[in-house]
């Protein structure tokens, strides 16, 4: 099978310090009298992995364990501070669905403004505007003000204009819980189409059920560091071990 990424020990950290809540000029003044604390966090801490073609990977870890800074340097997002990603193919990324949206603009008009952000062309998204809308189930909203729907609306019509494409590689965070149990159903249908497709996946979830069920491989991150990566059933099996207390990280 092709290898369509390779992850080889990336690390990513951030600038946290006194600059975060305060203006340009007290920046510079602060700058230039050198009176001004700031540390690194170390987000993510030499990652090593690689994905085939078909390959399905979960990734799985607490909050703050680094899985979704991850998958913004495997979508391009970020830089890692060292290491290398490599990607051999085209990426669809599926992160923070809720954002990128203008809540004064329609739903219709919102629409073409997330096509536009992902890269679509106008004529695409006009051709398939309808197919966007009856996935979303949000036709009779078409015309309201984005901000009128709830939040599991608005993921609905993020998660439809995001999963349009075939792309090599796929990157899901968490948004295959969004809507109701029957919107989740079909979404959960629709991503298993373009994996059967021939879509590398890298799935992050809280549901090991889930994660257990869709992924071939998984990644266990804690603190931003690698713990384990392989056999699923394995990884998952001391995963579960751990957050009972009867394992170690």
């Amino acid at each position: 099978m092709k290898t369509v990424l390779k992850v080889d020990h990336v690390s990513i950290s951030y600038k946290i310090g006194d600059f975060r809540d305060i203006g340009l000029k007290e920046w510079t003044m602060r700058h230039l009298k050198k009176n001004y604390h700031v540390e690194t966090f170390l987000a993510v801490n030499d990652v090593t992995f690689e994905l085939k073609e078909g390959d399905l990977l979960g990734i799985v870890g607490a909050n703050g364990a680094g899985k979704s800074t991850l998958l913004k340097a495997l979508s391009g997002v970020m830089e890692p501070r060292s290491g290398v990603i490599e990607r051999y193919g085209s990426v669809a990324a599926l992160l923070e669905l809720g954002s990128g949206f203008d809540g004064d603009l329609t739903v219709r008009e919102n629409a073409f403004l997330r096509g536009a952000m992902l890269g679509y062309t106008k004529e695409f998204m006009e051709n398939t505007y309808s197919q966007i809308m009856d996935f979303s189930e949000l036709a009779p909203f078409e015309n309201r003000p984005f901000k009128q729907l709830s939040t599991g609306m608005q993921s609905r019509l993020a998660f439809a204009i995001a999963s349009l494409v075939q792309p090599e590689i796929l990157i899901l965070d968490e948004v295959l819980s969004v809507g109701d149990g029957a919107f989740q159903e079909k979404s959960e249908k629709k991503m298993r189409e373009i994996i059967q497709n021939g879509a590398a996946t890298i799935f992050v979830s809280h549901s090991l059920d889930q994660i257990r069920e869709m992924c071939n491989v998984v990644l266990w991150l804690d603190r931003g560091r690698q713990i384990a990566y392989g056999d699923t059933r394995e990884v998952c099996d001391r995963y579960e071990a751990y957050l009972a207390g009867k394992g170690i990280a």
